[in-house]
């Protein structure tokens, strides 16, 4: 890898509703586009260990709205796709940037693709990761059910039961059952989750953004006729799971084959949030992906 690198920075960008926050690993030298990298909820400080293998380029991250140091404005109580890729937009409007690489996971992958089907021209590549879109899954019924009883769950009684349920979904393999959201919630202890309720009700998860994120449908026409290089990617340990099988539902209705990753939802952390991926084999492959 080439190039100077220059230290981190980080600005702030104000958008309808919220303040957003993002950070700039610049390499002046850098003849590639920008590499934009985003998730959602996670925000910048998950992409921190794969950040590090892209130094010939310049890197951007950020704090999706209600995550992490970026905040809501507005008091709203829910986070829509629409409104992520219109931030996401913003942020490469205000880096004068386009078109960028974009690698965008889980629900980043799902805004990912808003932002591709309304602004084409903003993206050159997109490598759209394991998006947990469950409304394209033929059990799209079952799946949302159980989406909207999560965070029934959690308004209800609080985060350590909200995600109990959700870690509960989200490592079943195959199909969702009919009656998956009917049946007897899990002991939160045996997620490692808190039995007692703390009382807050703002967790960007469970909170703000599963129901939009899991129920939106992309506009499939618009992705055919983009520029844009659309890359759906899926990891090699996840196979069954909600998020792969919507990255693979999401490639057959645009006549493609996923790329398969190293590890697993989140095989390009490399420690953060308790959760070791493979970044080394991921940030290989990803290399080989925009390199295309």
């Amino acid at each position: 890898m080439t190039g100077t690198t220059i230290g981190m920075t980080t600005h702030t960008l104000d958008v309808p509703g919220a303040v957003l926050t993002y950070d700039v690993r610049r390499n002046e030298s850098s003849t590639h586009p920008v590499l934009l990298m985003i998730g959602s909820p996670m925000g910048a400080a998950g992409f921190g260990a794969l950040s590090e293998h892209f130094t010939d380029r310049t890197v951007v991250t950020y704090d999706p709205r209600m995550s992490d140091r970026s905040r809501r404005t507005d008091g709203a109580t829910q986070t829509t796709v629409e409104e992520q890729a219109d931030d996401v937009h913003r942020l490469i409007s205000a880096l004068d940037a386009g078109p960028v690489d974009l690698f965008a996971s889980s629900g980043g992958a799902v805004n990912a693709l808003d932002l591709v089907a309304k602004h084409p021209e903003q993206v050159r590549t997109l490598v759209a990761h394991e998006p947990p879109d469950a409304a394209v899954l033929p059990d799209a019924d079952a799946a949302l059910a159980a989406a909207r009883d999560i965070h029934e769950t959690y308004m209800r009684s609080g985060r350590g039961p909200g995600m109990a349920k959700f870690m509960a979904l989200t490592s079943l393999k195959g199909e969702i059952p009919a009656d998956f959201a009917d049946r007897p919630a899990p002991d939160p202890a045996m997620f490692g989750m808190p039995t007692e309720d703390d009382g807050s009700r703002d967790d960007p998860l469970i909170g703000h953004t599963i129901i939009p994120i899991t129920s939106y449908l992309p506009d499939f026409e618009a992705l055919k006729a983009a520029p844009t290089r659309i890359v759906m990617a899926a990891g090699a340990e996840s196979k069954g799971e909600m998020a792969h099988r919507g990255a693979f539902a999401v490639a057959e209705r645009l006549g493609m084959e996923p790329v398969i990753f190293p590890r697993h939802h989140g095989g390009f952390l490399g420690g953060d949030y308790g959760w070791a991926g493979d970044p080394d084999g991921f940030a290989a492959v990803l290399r080989e992906v925009l390199s295309d």
